[in-house]
């Protein structure tokens, strides 16, 4: 299947009332990508399915677009896991390079588990740096998270505090922003 016939058959998992007419006239002057970024966007309004994702994740990788094939997987992730996004603080000095955006840097949260003994029960997740590609030393930012094991993380509600951790001592601290968990099985 070629680009323009991936990106058609993503539109066709939209719902049928929205609007088409951007889609299709960027699909005839073969701007595909432009097209590619009209559907993440529905996708990010409108509820979309892993196969949505998987769809456009093919489609960016024939069009050598790796940052947009990744957000698709990860968006992916998330119809199944659910969508936390947190503002992130970095402490000065804690880390020498940037947070890369694409969700290839994976530290220790710390989500208020606690351990029988008494101790933080401390938990992973992955990072992806929103409207900039990385996440400077000692910046500040808007992130989403994708936890390892998703389920220990859906105590979290906007306004929790939560801790990062590389080493010791604390790398980060975030506070929830959004934590949307599916209910059960849900869509696929």
């Amino acid at each position: 299947m070629d680009v323009p016939e991936l990106l058609r058959q993503a539109a066709g998992e939209l719902p049928a009332w929205l609007p088409r007419a951007d889609l299709d006239e960027y699909l005839a002057v073969h701007e595909w990508e432009l097209a590619l970024d009209v559907l993440l966007d529905r996708g990010d309004d409108y509820p979309a399915t892993t196969s949505f994702f998987r769809t456009l994740e093919d489609a960016a990788h024939r069009m050598k677009l790796e940052r947009s094939a990744a957000w698709c997987a990860w968006r992916r992730r998330e119809v199944l896991h659910g969508v936390i996004r947190a503002e992130l603080r970095l402490v000065p000095g804690a880390r020498r390079g940037p947070i890369p955006g694409a969700g290839q840097v994976r530290p220790l949260w710390d989500i208020g588990l606690v351990t029988p003994a008494g101790e933080p029960e401390l938990a992973v997740a992955l990072i992806w740096v929103e409207y900039a590609p990385d996440l400077p030393p000692g910046g500040a930012g808007s992130v989403r998270l994708a936890p390892l094991t998703a389920v220990r993380w859906h105590h979290l509600l906007p306004g929790d505090p939560i801790t990062m951790y590389e080493q010791r001592p604390v790398a980060g601290t975030a506070t929830i922003t959004e934590a949307v968990f599916p209910a059960g099985p849900g869509r696929r």
